[in-house]
């Protein structure tokens, strides 16, 4: 079997240097808010190229303390519009909800799986405050475009880029584009933590300070609380495990756009569609997903054929239960992605034999 992505056998590449790390902290005795954070911190800030970056206990916070932010900051109030993918995860709606604020969905690019510019430009209202670009599957949004946009209207880009570590635009990293920008480090992300894990980044000043007290109860001084906030902290042993495999981050994006490079190259079924890319440099494949019209019967061959598949997403966010507000929404585009994608291995510790028997076995299906 080859398995859909293998944490134990990536992080065992490390298992020294991130043992090494565990050690470090649990000798230290100081596990909050320590010099580890502070040191990741720093070094994830550099690498993303901006001023500040924030640890948080996860992604979703991540997306969830900015728009917090902007709200105490007066940036932003109940009921604002924010415009978002359709076909996201439903982590960036529930960031936005949680917030009291209106999500609008909009249909993506069909070709990229991201906001175009001409589906932003017709969904701005007088309510329109933001702007939450989902830079899906690792592909980065149109930045450019989306924060022109955003200057000529006065508002907010948020960027989500939970699954797009180190996606670029003409060597401008994501999270470096938009006013703010919300990490995750889920275990299965390209740059996964060995557990919950997030990051915020932003070149503001001001935002940055406001967040630095928000995930810590609100507290710049301890006992002195400025914002009704929460606790949401990256601990010390999950900076340190970061830090170690930031070092290797770019190596092992490198060998991703190699797999797909393969993929993109081998994979000639003509049942199955595979991704539309016109700059492979701007990809970072945290996953590598093809569509077709009979998806369970091409997913139940691959499983049956030793490839592990998964889907991302089944059910879109405006068919959940959670949202029957937005039942009533018809999002054909996004609706058909649903139906119809299925993501196949991508893990940088494939070998070239996992990789042809993935090419041979999708070309081998047959209706």
């Amino acid at each position: 079997m080859v398995d859909f992505l293998n944490l134990k056998k990536i992080n065992n590449c490390y298992e020294r240097e991130l043992k090494e790390a565990c050690s470090r902290v649990i000798d230290s005795g100081w596990y909050i808010m320590g010099t580890e954070l502070k040191n990741f911190e720093k070094e994830y800030a550099e690498w993303c190229g901006v001023k500040h970056a924030i640890g948080v206990a996860n992604g979703l916070d991540a997306l969830i303390l900015v728009l917090r932010a902007w709200k105490e900051m007066g940036k932003l109030q109940d009921g604002d519009e924010v415009i978002v993918p359709a076909n996201t995860y439903i982590a960036s709606i529930l960031a936005i909800t949680q917030n009291d604020l209106t999500p609008v969905l909009v249909e993506p690019d069909p070709s990229t799986f991201n906001l175009s510019v001409e589906g932003i430009s017709k969904a701005i209202t007088d309510k329109t405050k933001a702007i939450l670009p989902v830079h899906l599957y690792g592909r980065i949004s149109p930045m450019k475009e989306i924060m022109a946009i955003a200057a000529k209207n006065d508002l907010l880009v948020l960027e989500d880029c939970a699954q797009s570590h180190g996606a670029t635009i003409d060597g401008q990293k994501c999270g470096s584009w938009g006013h703010a920008a919300g990490f995750s480090f889920y275990p299965g992300k390209n740059l996964g933590a060995l557990g919950d894990a997030g990051a915020i980044t932003t070149n503001d000043d001001e935002l940055a300070q406001v967040l630095f007290a928000l995930r810590n109860y609100g507290s710049h001084v301890k006992y002195q609380n400025k914002y009704k906030g929460i606790n949401s902290r990256l601990d010390e042993m999950q900076a340190a495990m970061l830090a170690v495999k930031l070092k290797y981050l770019d190596g092992e994006t490198a060998r991703r756009r190699e797999i797909a490079q393969k993929y993109l190259t081998s994979i000639n079924n003509p049942h199955i569609d595979l991704p539309n890319i016109d700059d492979e440099q701007e990809h970072v494949w945290h996953l590598f997903v093809i569509k077709t019209n009979h998806r369970q019967a091409l997913k139940d061959y691959l499983d049956n054929n030793g490839v592990q598949t998964l889907i991302h997403y089944p059910i879109p966010p405006h068919q959940q239960a959670a949202y029957e507000e937005l039942k009533h929404l018809s999002l054909p585009i996004s609706e058909s992605l649903h139906r119809s994608v299925l993501s196949i291995p991508m893990d940088p510790t494939m070998t070239e034999a996992d990789i042809e028997h993935v090419i041979n076995t999708v070309n081998g299906w047959v209706l």
